[in-house]
């Protein structure tokens, strides 16, 4: 019988894996129903949580950190399950931790890294928010996964490493294969210029689309979601696509730089009596499995998490046991063309 994840226990619970991770860490913010589910299901299926710290001795732990920018982000479970495996496999424990979205990541890594022994942290998602100085407090190595090299400052690319696919260049991919099925009036939904994130990349990839084929960028197209909601949420894209209708600009397609925005997209156009992808296209970026089952299947740029997953652990031992210094790692995403994309006619 295969070891038994928090993925799994999240999955038997009926709950996302935050909300196990809270349960475990004692955290109060969760219903005494919910809590008493997620206990019972971790006493009958045995699952000891990995956050192992709590059965070691803290001068003996072995503890790897990660912290996960999203509380509800359902885009990192994949990752989560084959991280805690991988680090499993190499006798160490998982200790995750959760940012909310206006949270800077770095005040979470130094606060778990006081709480627990961590040997090395990794950060999932976000963007930017760790100062140069907050990070060099960390003194354990630190890997970036999904967040790119130059996403960091310029000065801080030698002392963290990342792994990750080039969002620029695949936003701006995706863009083209719009424009090659003959959109021009393509709107964006993505974050606020508050800070640099993928979001942002996604929106540079989006603009250097049109900048190669000589087209002027209508700013007018690009639309920002509520930063007083979790970003990438389907509720933001729901939301943000109903200001899009709303406005009553001429678009053809909407790119949506999540999978998440864009499953909440389609469905504010259908809601406003219109079709998915008859009236407006609709595309993602990320290739997660919702998209593969959504009405109409969703066209996405796919991230190999798998491969990405498993570098990052790899990569973070080599430095931890002086194997390898500091790298930037890139993986190429892939085009998935569905449903929701088709071609357009200018009548």
């Amino acid at each position: 019988m295969s070891k038994i994840t928090i993925v799994d226990v999240a999955r038997l619970s009926g709950v996302g894996v935050s909300t196990v991770s809270r349960v475990i860490n004692g955290h109060l913010d969760v219903s005494a129903k919910t809590r008493e589910k997620v206990l019972s299901v971790i006493k009958e299926t045995g699952y000891v949580p990995n956050d192992s710290a709590r059965n070691l001795k803290r001068t003996d732990a072995k503890c790897i950190g990660v912290v996960i920018k999203g509380i509800t982000n359902p885009f990192f479970t994949p990752m989560i399950d084959i991280l805690e495996k991988e680090i499993d496999r190499q006798n160490y424990a998982l200790v995750l931790r959760h940012a909310g979205a206006e949270e800077d990541e770095a005040d979470v890594a130094l606060e778990l890294e006081n709480e627990k022994r961590l040997r090395g942290i990794i950060f999932l998602g976000g963007g930017t928010e760790q100062s140069r100085q907050k990070l060099r407090e960390l003194k354990i190595p630190a890997v970036f996964s999904t967040i790119g090299a130059t996403l960091l400052d310029e000065n801080t690319t030698a002392e963290y490493s990342t792994v990750s696919v080039d969002d620029r260049i695949e936003a701006r991919h995706i863009t083209q294969y719009l424009m090659n099925l003959g959109h021009t009036n393509i709107a964006i939904i993505t974050e606020a210029m508050g800070r640099r994130s993928v979001g942002h990349l996604r929106l540079e990839g989006y603009r250097d689309a049109f900048v190669m084929r000589k087209i002027p960028v209508d700013e007018g197209n690009i639309f920002y979601v509520d930063q007083t909601m979790e970003h990438f949420s389907v509720e933001n894209g729901y939301r943000t696509t109903q200001r899009i209708i709303e406005s009553g600009k001429d678009i053809s397609a909407i790119f949506c730089v999540t999978d998440l925005l864009a499953i909440g997209a389609m469905r504010a156009i259908a809601d406003a009596g219109l079709r998915v992808p008859e009236d407006i296209s609709v595309c993602g970026f990320d290739g997660m499995e919702i998209g593969r089952y959504s009405n109409p299947r969703l066209t996405t740029i796919s991230q190999p998490l798998d491969q990405i997953s498993r570098e990052t652990v790899k990569l973070l031992f080599d430095i931890i046991e002086s194997r390898s210094s500091h790298r930037h790692i890139v993986f190429p995403g892939e085009l998935i063309i569905g449903e929701s994309t088709i071609k357009h006619f200018v009548e």
